[in-house]
């Protein structure tokens, strides 16, 4: 963190400004201008909340994350998630670009290279295994911090009206519309066919009915690909701020989960693939992994890569 000279500010007064550096990655891509934009503040450490928001709206991503000094002894940083409106406890693509820009930064410094972070977030800890290619950091794997909980049910007429679609649309045979969480909570909506994924848009006279009264304020829609294991998937939050998500790990995280609870088996170790962002021009490939074991899901990862993109300096007003 550093100064910049005196600027002059709208009442023509001198103001000293502090500078702090940021990062911008696409995240879930492995070329620029694909996946899921992400700002990277370091050098957070004072940043009053009230800033951070203010910040996260002038980047107007879906989250820009504040790196700030671990709380406990042994953990890597303490992550703050902002969309452009609110704190959030948690979600995935912040957690991945973060995870690449900070593994990235501390190998610049000199620091031995590192295979495992471990991040400090309002949902809990959460664990980031590297990923690297030929030596060189190009992507990385969360560890969702909390345990699936499965909340409230939704229609199939009121998921619908969420998406714009018809009832006849909403496919109910392996699970009804739920609101899902594994850190950050979701309606999770199967749909019967790629078409209707496609022809899927937010209504936000719906969104701003239904959601608020069963504890989220976003839609996740997914249909199947060619196998089970293989998902298509949108994100719709415009109470948030975020019309459509081009990569949503935190959702894809908790349907991954409850897909993998109600399938047979009771040991398995499932990998997946969701695809998202095709409709929006900015694909993204996130790949998951569920653990299960006595017939209970006991952990599920997503993982996906990041290129860099932009980075600089913030001129922040202090207080």
């Amino acid at each position: 963190m550093g100064s910049v000279p005196a600027e002059i500010d709208g009442s023509g007064e001198g103001r000293l400004l502090m500078q702090r550096r940021y990062v911008t990655v696409d995240v879930f891509t492995d070329a620029v201008f694909g996946g899921n934009p992400l700002a990277v503040v370091l050098d957070a450490a004072g940043l009053a909340p009230g800033r951070m928001q203010a910040i996260a709206a002038e980047f107007n991503y879906a989250e820009t994350t504040f790196v700030l000094p671990a709380r406990g002894a042994g953990n890597t940083a303490h992550v703050r998630i902002f969309t452009p409106r609110s704190e959030v406890p948690f979600a995935g693509h912040p957690n991945v670009g973060t995870a690449v820009v900070l593994a990235r930064e501390l190998e610049a410094q000199g620091n031995s290279p590192t295979d495992l972070l471990l991040f400090e977030e309002a949902a809990g800890l959460v664990p980031m295994r590297v990923l690297r290619e030929g030596g060189l950091v190009i992507g990385a794997e969360l560890r969702a911090p909390e345990p699936l909980t499965t909340r409230s049910l939704a229609s199939a007429q009121d998921a619908a009206d969420c998406l714009s679609l018809s009832p006849s649309d909403i496919e109910l045979a392996i699970h009804p519309p739920q609101v899902l969480s594994v850190g950050l909570p979701f309606l999770v909506v199967e749909v019967a066919s790629r078409e209707a994924l496609r022809r899927a848009r937010p209504n936000v006279a719906a969104h701003e009915r239904i959601l608020p009264s069963i504890g989220t304020d976003a839609v996740y829609a997914y249909c199947r690909g060619s196998r089970p294991e293989e998902l298509h998937a949108r994100m719709f939050s415009p109470l948030d701020g975020i019309v459509e998500d081009p990569a949503t790990g935190s959702a894809a995280a908790a349907t991954i989960s409850r897909l993998a609870a109600l399938r047979s088996e009771p040991d398995a170790s499932i990998a997946w693939r969701i695809e998202q962002g095709i409709e929006m021009g900015r694909p993204s490939l996130l790949l998951g992994r569920t653990e299960k074991h006595g017939g209970a899901v006991t952990a599920v990862h997503v993982a996906g890569r990041a290129v860099p993109v932009m980075h600089g300096f913030l001129n922040v007003p202090p207080g």
